[in-house]
């Protein structure tokens, strides 16, 4: 599946309700809520993770994805290099990276897209992608429906 910074990854959009995403994907392997009260589905087969923000009316507003197949700007990222991944990016106009290191992962962050790199042994294992904020400080919600 395709990761959309600023949008969301594959068919799933940014705002989307959990009805919506049921109805593309099914029901989800597993489904839990987080000490915020969000609401996490877990996708097995897509190894990929949602987060409906408790707070936006249960919109979907966080994807963790971990998929050998997932695709950034056309390109397989799982299992390259971190500084690889960056370097490509930069040239997509992601430029300012904050890094941190705990336990051993690498966690790379680009604020401006809310993509997060994650890393061990210096290969990229997971993106995180998340909705991004407007200029009047609210959730730029991709799906409108």
């Amino acid at each position: 599946m395709e990761i959309k910074p600023k949008y969301g990854v594959g068919d799933l959009l940014f705002g989307m309700k959990q009805q919506h995403v049921v109805a593309m994907y099914g029901k989800p392997s597993s489904q839990f809520k987080d000490e915020d009260g969000n609401i996490i589905y877990m996708y097995n087969p897509h190894k990929m993770r949602l987060t409906f923000y408790e707070d936006e009316d249960f919109r979907l507003g966080y994807i963790v994805i971990s998929h050998p197949d997932s695709l950034l700007f056309g390109k397989k990222v799982m299992g390259l290099p971190t500084k690889e991944v960056t370097g490509f990016l930069e040239e997509k106009h992601f430029k300012n990276w904050e890094t941190t290191e705990e336990n051993g992962m690498d966690n790379v962050f680009n604020e401006e897209n809310w993509l997060m790199l994650i890393a061990e042994y210096n290969e990229i294992v997971k993106v995180e992608v998340g909705a991004v904020f407007n200029n009047q400080d609210e959730f730029d919600w991709k799906f409108s429906g």
